[in-house]
């Protein structure tokens, strides 16, 4: 029998690396649901809801499930107020979920069990979200009881989250042994994300073949029942395929949760990325939120166009994969990042304009999602990889194994960015709507609120690149021995300099040639 000192020398093979990958599918076709359906189930705009009832004939009814209209310093919404809270919650629960993790003496493992004790749960939570006590009952008014409903799932929801990504994310360190595996396996896992974001659009296209049938509400949970049910059994998969004690030392790392965190953020490279991530994540949430807003309201085409949109980026960025491993060695990691900030700024940026420019609103679609793809593939790779870099440098330096509670700080900058991201959108979407002060009034997104929303993700994306800029990855790389991109740092650092030095002799070449000339004329 082999001993766990054998054993954490094995490097998974390119086919475990895709079964792994596989629970990234199932986690993110139930996190897009969340980030793409839960603003348009329960703040849907009229003409979202347009349809007509097979049986009767006439429109289905429009009638909404919570309050629309803002509660607090007339900014927040009722459901921008209960995402904002879910992250107080977070913020207890992800550094507690991680030290158990990391602290843990399963001989199975200190990450699979957690992710198979989540999976199931994770999966009905996620479906329960959206059956609220006015859909049981039948009751066609907002109701108090929904908002309570939503606020109990959507912590659960964030809660088994926690429990399944935070030991899988921290995986990715562990299973990488090398640079090439990690890059391989943040690939792979950024295909499975985007391909499980698209599968989550799916009922845009599907429920229209209930909606006459059940009405708005029940033809989108009809949808979501399929695909809970898919992602359990891809969540599942990995715990079963891959056994984690064949490639891990599963060695507890016997730290209090709360001064292992503290010790986490420690590591400054470890805060300026976080804080960038945030910024990353805002940015995509707000166009997984508002893709079917801008579609509808900005650009005024069907609905079942966001899938389709969804599709064609999501195919496009994968083209794109191969190369950014490639880029990675050529270029660094760092200045890939700041990159794809900037080329989702721009994709923004054409969004803003959308109600500015007359063009016809195919045309925008078309542009946005060729000018998305590149930086989603770039944003989608490479930042995992960032954390696992960091991950084992601080554990060479610290002597401790933590990847368990940086993917947690990872986990919780997804949470609170996609949450900054409902709240803003939620405030900002429905400027210039006709009541935004009566709390009773049922507000919806307009073409200026969307507007808003665009400008806004630019400034966030060009933030992030801005705060990423103040990451050290040269001291990271020396600090894990990674030689390849080490060198590419190093030569680009040599040229600079070169470049300077070049600069500077000009310079003083035309300070000298002004200086002779002031003399001759003296």
């Amino acid at each position: 029998m082999e001993n766990v000192n054998e054993n954490v020398g094995k490097r998974l093979t390119k086919k475990q690396m895709w079964i792994f990958a596989i629970g990234q599918l199932g986690w993110s076709i139930l996190g897009g649901i969340i980030s793409a359906w839960l603003v348009a189930f329960y703040l849907p705009t009229k003409e979202l809801k347009d349809g007509v009832n097979v049986f009767s004939g006439t429109d289905i009814p429009f009638f909404t499930l919570i309050t629309t209209g803002l509660v607090i310093g007339n900014f927040l919404t009722i459901l921008g107020l209960i995402t904002a809270l879910c992250r107080v919650w977070d913020a207890v629960s992800d550094p507690l979920i991680a030290n158990l993790s990391d602290n843990s003496k399963n001989p199975k493992g200190r990450r699979m069990p957690f992710m198979r004790f989540a999976a199931i749960p994770f999966a009905i939570i996620t479906v329960l979200i959206f059956i609220c006590p006015s859909l049981i009952s039948g009751g066609k008014e907002p109701s108090g009881w929904n908002v309570a409903w939503v606020a109990v799932t959507l912590v659960l929801f964030y809660t088994f989250m926690t429990i399944y990504c935070t030991p899988y994310n921290a995986l990715i360190s562990e299973f990488g042994k090398t640079q090439d595996d990690r890059m391989n396996i943040s690939t792979y896992i950024s295909l499975t994300y985007f391909a499980g974001t698209l599968l989550a659009y799916t009922p845009f296209v599907f429920a229209g073949l209930f909606r006459g049938l059940v009405g708005y509400y029940w033809s989108y949970v009809i949808c979501f029942i399929p695909l809970a049910i898919i992602a359990c059994v891809c969540m599942m998969l990995p715990t079963f395929l891959i056994k984690e004690t064949d490639f891990v030392e599963a060695k507890p790392a016997n730290t209090n949760a709360f001064k292992s965190l503290g010790k986490t953020f420690k590591n400054k490279d470890f805060r300026i990325f976080s804080a960038s991530d945030i910024m990353y994540w805002i940015g995509l949430t707000l166009f997984q939120t508002g893709l079917p807003f801008f579609v509808k309201v900005s650009m005024h085409l069907d609905e079942s166009l966001t899938m389709y949109f969804m599709g064609g980026m999501t195919v496009l960025s994968a083209c794109f994969y191969p190369i950014v491993s490639k880029l990675v060695f050529k270029f660094g990691k760092k200045k890939l990042v700041i990159a794809g900030f900037l080329g989702l700024a721009l994709a923004y940026l054409i969004t803003a304009f959308i109600n500015i420019i007359p063009l016809p609103g195919i045309v925008y679609g078309i542009l946005i999602i060729v000018i998305a793809a590149f930086p989603m593939s770039l944003l989608g790779i490479i930042p995992q990889s960032i954390v696992a870099d960091v991950a084992e440098a601080d554990s060479k330096v610290t002597g401790e194994k933590r990847e368990g509670m940086f993917f947690a700080a990872r986990t919780f900058a997804m949470k609170l960015g996609q949450s900054i991201a409902m709240l803003v959108f939620t405030s900002l979407a429905i400027i210039g709507s006709s009541s935004t002060s009566d709390v009773q009034d049922e507000i919806s997104a307009t073409e200026t609120g969307m507007m808003v929303v665009g400008f806004v993700a630019v400034a966030f994306c060009v933030l992030g690149a801005v705060i990423l800029f103040f990451y050290n990855e040269k001291k990271v790389m020396q600090t894990i021995g990674d030689e390849k991109i080490l060198k590419v740092l190093n030569e680009a650092e040599a040229k600079k300099h070169h470049e300077d030095k070049v600069e500077e002799e000009k310079t003083e070449e035309i300070l000298d040639d002004n200086s002779q000339s002031s003399k001759e004329e003296e």
